[in-house]
């Protein structure tokens, strides 16, 4: 027989920055149980069947592959979403896209795009905290609308429409109070692809060119065609990249250039405003 304290002291995750963090999500998973069952029961009896599902998640992990993708769920926000390969796991540095577009945006109606949304997290997150936005997500994978969409229904967030689209493709015509965007923005080169959690996730979702900025500057060319007068552009971008990008916002006529640090200190996120 084996207990919840013995199968958490004999996991062995050597490769993982949260090792134990790590282990207690996929044992509760196999448990069926939350994260503080484990604590409060550290002494409680695991079936056959649970320790070898935890066996087969502790192997997997151990060949590199993230948790989020082992247990098909990651949190953001205030949300547990629902992830897939086909799109990005969201990351907490994303979060300060959602605070800024908060602080920014006015608290009453208003009709906001997130571009690329992936898992919806962006665009769900914004609608679940602002019930009068009207948010339009898109992604040009067929696998992340989809993706989206059922993240979208199982949180009942009527505010938000999924659609399919590259960039701006799909949405002639249409204007916004905001545009939000996390684009690919990894160098083609960069040695991160060939490591850790990155060889797993989708490179279509992460590799932007030769110095990662060719979306961005897709985006940034073609968003005062899709904004109202006084409307923000906000992008996730590389530790990096702040300085070029508020650059390009810059040469594209955009005001009130700004760049927010995320937790790290790095500026992760710059935005501007479109002229009046």
């Amino acid at each position: 027989m084996t207990i919840i304290a013995s199968l958490l002291r004999n996991a062995q995750l050597p490769d993982s920055p949260t090792e134990r963090l790590d282990a207690e999500l996929l044992l509760a998973a196999a448990l069926g149980k939350s994260r503080s069952f484990l604590h409060t029961w550290p002494e409680r009896i695991v079936s056959s069947e649970a320790a070898q599902v935890f066996a087969d998640y502790l192997a997997r992990r151990r060949d590199g592959e993230p948790v989020a993708y082992i247990l098909g769920q990651q949190g953001f926000w205030k949300l547990d979403l629902e992830v897939a390969p086909d799109t990005l796991i969201p990351r907490p540095d994303t979060e300060l896209l959602v605070e800024t577009a908060l602080e920014l945006q006015a608290g009453g109606p208003a009709r906001l795009l997130d571009l690329g949304t992936g898992t919806g997290a962006i665009a769900l997150a914004l609608a679940s905290e602002r019930p009068v936005w009207q948010v339009v997500a898109v992604d040009r994978i067929d696998a992340a609308v989809a993706l989206a969409e059922r993240n979208r229904q199982r949180l009942q967030l009527s505010n938000v429409e999924v659609r399919k689209s590259h960039w701006f493709d799909a949405l002639a015509g249409e204007r916004f109070a905001m545009i939000l965007s996390n684009p690919p923005y990894i160098r083609a080169a960069d040695p991160h692809l060939v490591a850790g959690d990155v060889r797993f996730e989708p490179s279509s979702a992460l590799v932007a060119g030769d110095d990662g900025l060719d979306d961005l500057r897709v985006i940034i060319a073609q968003a005062p065609e899709h904004l109202v007068e006084g409307g923000w552009l906000l992008l996730e971008h590389g530790y990096d990249q702040a300085d070029a990008v508020r650059e390009l916002l810059s040469q594209q006529g955009f005001t009130e250039v700004a760049s927010r640090r995320d937790l790290g200190g790095h500026e992760r996120i710059s935005l501007g405003r479109l002229p009046c």
